[in-house]
């Protein structure tokens, strides 16, 4: 029983690929290197942070994050650092300046058009059905009611 709950334990927890070789033994600079490796994603996997990810680069990103820590750069310093390596897209969450401002905005105003559409198509088509029923001659509204008894 003891085993079950073990192996149930292990793989219900979050697998994290950061290797013990790369752990730092300062518990300080070692929690600000894991929130560091939550900020930054792997070029390689790209739905994944390097802290998660198996890949070669994301280890060698993690090396990088804690070496850097150590000679005692800030964690801005880190991030403009690989930043300016790989650029912006190995940020998780990007930010909100030049470009990157046109994807933020692009969803939300193409669905408010589409939902505009949407209203006008919806509302031009109910009037042209009433336009349509009006030109009806009376011969063939006549014919019309005819043909529906039958």
């Amino acid at each position: 029983m003891k085993y079950l709950i073990l192996i149930i334990t292990l793989l219900a927890s979050p697998a994290f690929a950061v290797q013990p070789d790369e752990v730092l033994s300062d518990p300080v600079l070692e929690a600000r290197a894991r929130g560091l490796g939550q900020e930054l994603r792997c070029v390689v996997c790209q739905g994944e942070n390097i802290d998660e990810s198996n890949a070669g680069i994301a280890r060698d990103l993690r090396l990088l994050v804690r070496e850097r820590l150590v000679d005692g750069d800030t964690d801005q310093e880190i991030l403009d650092f690989v930043v300016e390596r790989y650029g912006e897209y190995v940020l998780m969450r990007p930010t909100w300046v030049g470009s990157n401002i046109i994807l933020y905005i692009a969803g939300p105003v193409l669905l408010l058009l589409a939902l505009i559409a949407g209203f006008v198509y919806l509302r031009g088509r109910s009037t042209a059905q009433n336009v349509a029923g009006a030109d009806l001659t009376n011969d063939e509204e006549a014919r019309l009611a005819e043909i529906l008894k039958e």
